[in-house]
């Protein structure tokens, strides 16, 4: 039996990809040019000019030129760069903390028209309670923004946890107090129809990274995050690695050899913001400093002590910091990344 003919590219696919490769080349380098658009993508200068036209058609980006009137005069016709066009699209980005929800409206050039944070102890809520927290805070943001519902073009939040992305579904976090939360498609329902998404805030941490911090340029990087888990974000070819089953990996769970050297534990029991909390406040049991943890200013207290020369504190923190600082050498071994960029409030 003859072998079958691999099947050519969907010609859809292909403009839809191209279309995203010249988006990101606008977003990331702009204003630009459509012949700096066609080095950097490997586009045809034919292709290139189709997608910015449909593009310009579409309101999504905007040219300016370089150069005056009299300027063309003298040199030729003026220079046209391109770049994206805030007014395009308005979203809004949740993170959601033990402590507190963080809420932001940007426009298509994510410049933040109005953000907002409203402190309160999550953990203790129940799931509808958080809702009605998040939608608030949303329709709060956007009114501050001076738009309306019908102009935001979709919602993500951000939280610590295992999260399914393309499901909608929160599987584990310590933010929740259940498993398998539809959370996504609930808060879609109460904001009206208008799309909510949700993702580890790691993964979110990297994008931005990528898109628009330290690691602007890079396509390959990874970030470490040091909150109340231990999140890993892995930027790979310039695409977020999410793993086969669209689940990212969690650091916190690689195993580490304790500073005695019997056993093994989770690398989440030895260096996460969570198990330095209950062992600084297992040591300062019955001290003046145990009120700060029912307070909720744990980690506060510990950097304050930390600062202060606390012993105990100090060997707490570098305990910590070693586990911590193995993972971290592990895994610029299995991935040889060019920057590994920390992040979190245990880090201070």
């Amino acid at each position: 039996m003859a072998p079958q003919e691999m099947k050519t590219a969907d010609p859809e696919l292909m403009r839809a990809i191209n279309r995203f490769h010249v988006m990101d080349a606008i977003r990331r380098f702009g204003p630009i040019s459509r012949v700096e658009i066609s080095d950097r993508t490997q586009l045809s200068a034919t292709t290139v000019s189709a997608i910015t036209a449909a593009l310009l058609d579409d309101a999504l980006i905007m040219t300016h030129q370089l150069g005056g009137i009299r300027d063309a005069a003298a040199r030729g016709r003026p220079r046209v760069m391109l770049e994206l066009n805030p007014a395009a699209a308005h979203v809004v980005g949740v993170k959601l903390a033990l402590d507190q929800i963080t809420v932001a409206t940007t426009n298509f050039s994510a410049d933040v028209l109005s953000s907002l944070v409203l402190p309160i102890r999550l953990q203790r809520q129940p799931v509808s309670v958080i809702a009605d927290l998040v939608e608030d805070g949303i329709r709060r943001s956007v009114a501050d923004a001076e738009l309306t519902m019908d102009q935001v073009s979709g919602v993500c939040v951000g939280l610590p946890g295992v999260v399914e992305r393309i499901a909608g579904v929160c599987r584990a976090s310590p933010i929740f107090g259940e498993r398998d939360v539809p959370f996504a498609a609930e808060l879609t329902a109460r904001l009206g129809g208008v799309g909510a998404t949700i993702d580890s805030d790691v993964n979110l941490v990297t994008l931005a990274e990528h898109w628009f911090g330290q690691a602007r340029g890079l396509d390959d990087f990874l970030v470490i995050s040091v909150e109340l888990g231990l999140g890993l974000g892995i930027m790979h070819n310039g695409e977020l690695f999410r793993g086969a089953n669209g689940l990212s990996p969690d650091l916190g769970d690689l195993m580490v050899r304790p500073p005695n050297g019997v056993g093994a534990t989770r690398l989440a029991s030895a260096a996460s913001e969570a198990s330095m909390l209950a062992e600084a406040q297992e040591i300062l049991a019955g001290s003046e400093h145990e009120h700060a943890f029912r307070l909720g200013r744990g980690m506060a207290k510990i950097l304050e002590l930390a600062g202060a020369g606390e012993p105990r504190i100090l060997a707490l923190l570098d305990r910590a910091g070693g586990a911590l600082g193995f993972a971290i050498a592990n895994l610029i071994t299995l991935f040889a990344p060019p920057k590994v960029i920390l992040a979190g409030a245990a880090l201070a």
